[in-house]
């Protein structure tokens, strides 16, 4: 069953989706050649707890980190570690939740450290890009596979791969909720969206093929062919007319 959430139930997730949001934000800067993955992680914990909310991620079945931080052909939760340094030139995706009053947010970005090739910036570009076709197509009495299908259309007009293994999904009191939310699909089929759903969108997109492995320690998904990856997310409240961005920085 996917959920209503109350006025102020949506007010407790914007809460906790700005404390998302602000920290991605503080977190830019930092991301440049020389730092570790595990500096970017420390920084996101200290900040999140500061600004008055708990790390979503950190021990969520048995993830060992408040950030999952992954590069270039790590496609979503890679772990941070005091040994993997940013290069010049490599993309790195962050994403990260947080909970204020029981409530969750949830959101993720791909930033460049240093200068990146054009082929790498097209695809964080397209990627981003592609969450935005995603969020104009929610609005109450839309279908879920609308959302679906605007992320893949406009993915793959670009030139893009869509990664099936991996979804959106709600969110509210848990971090995944129903539904799934894939990035590809038929318009007009699955649920229809209602004002108060709280669904959390993210394209997930390669270079290459969209096969994924998981590596050995059980939480890193790469791209199968070693080809880059990006990662953008959004929470969002479904309105009448739209979506209300609950994790706008």
């Amino acid at each position: 069953m996917i959920e209503i959430k109350t006025p102020a139930e949506i007010e407790s997730m914007r809460r906790a989706s700005r404390v998302v949001a602000e920290v991605l934000l503080q977190l830019k800067p930092l991301v440049k050649p020389g730092v570790t993955t595990a500096e970017l992680n420390d920084f996101a914990e200290r900040r999140v707890r500061e600004l008055g909310a708990v790390p979503a991620f950190l021990g969520y079945r048995g993830y060992p980190a408040t950030l999952c931080v992954s590069i270039n052909e790590e496609i979503v939760h890679g772990i941070p570690s005091p040994k993997r340094i940013v290069r010049e030139g490599d993309i790195v995706s962050l994403d990260m939740g947080a909970v204020i009053e029981g409530f969750y947010g949830d959101a993720a970005v791909t930033l460049a450290a240093g200068a990146v090739s054009a082929p790498a910036k097209k695809l964080m570009e397209v990627t981003r890009s592609s969450l935005d076709a995603g969020l104009a197509a929610v609005k109450a009495g839309a279908r879920l596979g609308d959302v679906s299908r605007a992320v893949q259309e406009y993915a793959e007009k670009n030139g893009m791969a869509v990664v099936r293994e991996f979804t959106g999904h709600g969110i509210g009191r848990r971090l995944h909720e129903e539904p799934s939310i894939p990035n590809f699909g038929r318009a007009g089929t699955g649920p229809t969206l209602k004002a108060g759903m709280t669904l959390a969108i993210e394209p997930m997109l390669c270079l290459g093929r969209a096969d994924v492995v998981v590596k050995n320690d059980g939480w890193t998904a790469v791209s199968a062919d070693g080809s880059l990856a990006a990662h953008f997310e959004h929470t969002v409240a479904v309105t009448e007319d739209g979506c209300d961005i609950l994790s706008a920085p």
